[in-house]
């Protein structure tokens, strides 16, 4: 029998609306559950127990009352804690600000709950989404809901545990260099990185040079379109938001059709050197259901360019003009691997800035040209399983045993040239290792056409059963 912590977003909406399900009863198993498994995962910062039931009732009434319905109405779900909540403490995973309570939400957080959806908390972060690792001063370390001896990955490590241990279908997460993405990866969810501006990001402070996002992290593909639906559309506050669209994305999550007369270009590698074996038979499978759906393939054969260092002068360089000064006052209370990273952009100028903008658009020209020719680029999420939950942002990882280097540009290559870039792109999980973690599939789509990217994957999920199964706890 399926617990109610179980059911997706969609499943739930229907429930409710027929009124078989109650959305008290709902959130009650799902704050019970989050309750449970916080001293094992340690995926939150904050769980708004009293406020959650509350709003549980007012839509348990609405319902009674056959009052209109949002998209979400009745829907729990949690907020990665880089992103405000208006009357609910939002601390970015630092010290410095572990009593900060916003009076406002962001815009993504408010579109949510004006869909109807239930905030039961916020899921923990590195300080200020530094790294793909979860951990922090402020709370310790965050853990792989599929083994605790792993990493959740980062830095929306918290709400990807969570959505993979049933603690709520969906979630709103944030992704600057694959932050959503990895984590989704690590514990097998779904994670889409949308177009820029597609979300409207009303928190970020370089609006017109912004490479981050905020993102819907769930379960399955489409929950995560219904998220979409939710929070697209523009806003004044992102001027990338302004004049577009808003599309069809549940429609895009029905897996109907197949890929005849489409052509995705595909690589293992993107410009790495070393992939899992584990990562590669899973990664090779799911090219041949995708070959079985219709479609033709591509391998990527050109050589690229280095697109981490890039991504590392405008991210780092970013975050020297944010914290340096924060760092004077209070860095021996901040996170030291935060700390670092900004003394390694202290000798970069302005002019090094610049050019490393100019190579942005390069690389967003090269890619460009792949969609003139081809449908979708898919390659994997990750090179391997999640590491360990020890490892350290600056010493090495392994890959089957080998030392292969440092743990940005050796982990997660594919993820961080689109958030520069800006093309959409979803992780989904395509497999599982022989240390029975999940395996991610990346999916990146033509910019701007963020339905494609949600069908390609929804035509992928029902190709398999990888979400029908859960993590042992």
């Amino acid at each position: 029998m399926t617990e109610l912590w179980q059911l997706s977003a969609d499943t739930l909406r229907g429930r409710f609306a027929r009124k078989e399900v109650s959305p008290v009863d709902v959130t009650r198993a799902v704050l019970a559950r989050a309750e449970r498994l916080q001293p094992k995962l340690n995926a939150f910062i904050t769980i708004c127990h009293d406020e959650a039931l509350a709003a549980a009732r007012q839509a348990e009434d609405a319902v009674m009352k056959g009052e209109a319905q949002g998209l979400l109405h009745g829907v729990p779900y949690a907020v990665k804690d880089l992103v405000n909540t208006a009357g609910v403490r939002t601390t970015f995973g630092s010290l410095l600000y572990q009593d900060n309570v916003p009076a406002e939400d962001a815009v993504a957080a408010a579109r949510m709950k004006a869909a109807g959806g239930i905030l039961i908390g916020k899921t923990t972060t590195p300080e200020f989404g530094h790294k793909a690792l979860t951990d922090a001063p402020l709370f310790g370390r965050s853990c792989n809901a599929w083994h605790q001896s792993r990493t959740c990955g980062g830095s929306s490590g918290g709400a990807a545990a969570a959505i993979a241990a049933g603690i709520g279908p969906v979630g709103i997460a944030t992704d600057g260099g694959g932050s959503t993405r990895i984590p989704a990866a690590c514990n097998g969810v779904v994670g889409i990185k949308p177009t820029l501006g597609t979300i409207p990001h009303s928190q970020v402070q370089d609006a017109f040079g912004n490479y981050t996002y905020v993102t819907p992290i769930s379960r399955t593909v489409m929950d995560t379109a219904l998220q979409m639906q939710a929070m697209a559309g523009p806003h004044p506050s992102d001027p990338w938001s302004i004049g577009v669209p808003v599309q069809d994305y549940v429609a895009a999550a029905q897996p109907q059709g197949d890929l005849k007369g489409k052509r995705i270009l595909w690589s293992q590698t993107l410009g790495n050197t070393t992939v899992a074996r584990d990562v590669r038979t899973a990664f090779e499978a799911a090219l041949n259901r995708l070959r079985a759906l219709g479609a033709e393939l591509v391998e990527l054969r050109e050589e690229l360019p280095a697109m981490e260092p890039v991504w590392r002068v405008i991210n780092h360089g970013t975050w020297r003009a944010r914290f340096s000064d924060m760092i004077a006052r209070s860095g021996n209370r901040m996170t030291p691997s935060l700390v670092r990273q900004l003394q390694m952009a202290a000798d970069w100028s302005a002019v090094d800035y610049q050019k490393a903008m100019f190579a942005r658009a390069e690389i967003f020209r090269r890619i460009q040209g792949w969609f003139e020719t081809y449908d979708w680029f898919v390659t994997p999420t990750l090179t391997r399983t999640a590491l360990s939950i020890d490892q350290d942002l600056f010493e090495p990882i392994e890959i089957d045993g080998q030392v292969v280097g440092e743990l940005r540009s050796n982990l997660f290559p594919y993820t961080m040239p689109f958030n520069i870039t800006g093309h959409p792109a979803i992780s989904l999980c395509c497999g599982f290792g022989s240390d029975g973690l999940p395996i991610g599939l990346h999916i990146v789509g033509r910019f701007r056409d963020d339905a494609s990217v949600i069908r390609l994957a929804a035509l992928y999920e029902a190709s398999e059963r990888w979400m029908e199964r859960w993590p042992p706890l």
